[in-house]
């Protein structure tokens, strides 16, 4: 999976669709001058905007090619307890094969917030237009799940906003490699969320505290 990732690496660093959106823009207030890990940095558009922010950011990705400071996985992170004060996690979680294990493991070296923005649970129909438009996708969750896997790793949740993202259609295709019949079919399960050469998705934005 690396590999694949690696592959799409300069496609997700310049994709309009990762360069902006209200997550990234709270992501910067919530964590402004403080030291933060980025979790799954894939195209670095978290780090970049954090360090505008005067944010002391170090990466991690398990792809080499997206070109982390740290290759490691989110469920294994190689950082002592507490190391961060912040640890950020932006449209990557979906991906993980236990996210459960990946909050634990973002609470443990976090000294304060988790901050996690992702795409979020839109009904089967959704999760197999997910899985045929990208394969190394795993799941999306509802805010409920979510706040179930922060409260399991010991972490309130001060914040939560829900974003509606709009994304152009194609590029979003592209960008996984899906093409063809696997597109068309792609299409017709997300049908009523395409408006205007744009899929609809809803995106949950989370700020959880960790006790002191």
């Amino acid at each position: 999976m690396t590999d694949v990732w690696s592959e799409r690496a300069d496609a997700y660093r310049e994709s309009e669709a990762h360069r902006q959106g209200r997550d990234l823009e709270l992501f910067a207030d919530w964590a402004a001058g403080k030291t933060v890990l980025d979790v799954a940095t894939g195209g670095g558009h978290v780090a970049a905007r954090l360090r505008e922010a005067g944010c002391e950011v170090v990466t991690c990705d398990p792809a080499p090619g997206m070109k982390p400071d740290v290759i490691c996985r989110a469920e294994n992170l190689p950082f002592a307890d507490s190391s961060f004060d912040i640890v950020t996690c932006r449209v990557a979680a979906h991906h993980f094969e236990d996210p459960a294990a990946a909050v634990c493991e973002l609470a443990r070296v976090s000294g304060e917030l988790v901050l996690i923005a992702d795409n979020l649970y839109l009904g089967e129909a959704g999760e197999q237009a997910d899985r045929l438009r990208d394969p190394t996708h795993v799941r999306n969750y509802s805010e409920d799940e979510w706040r179930g896997l922060f409260a399991r790793a010991g972490l309130e949740v001060e914040a939560f906003e829900r974003e509606e993202k709009r994304i152009e259609l194609e590029p979003w295709l592209e960008r996984a490699g899906c093409v063809g019949e696997e597109a068309e079919r792609v299409r017709e399960l997300m049908g009523d969320r395409i408006e205007e050469g744009r899929v609809r998705v809803d995106r949950g934005i989370f700020k959880a505290r960790k006790p002191a």
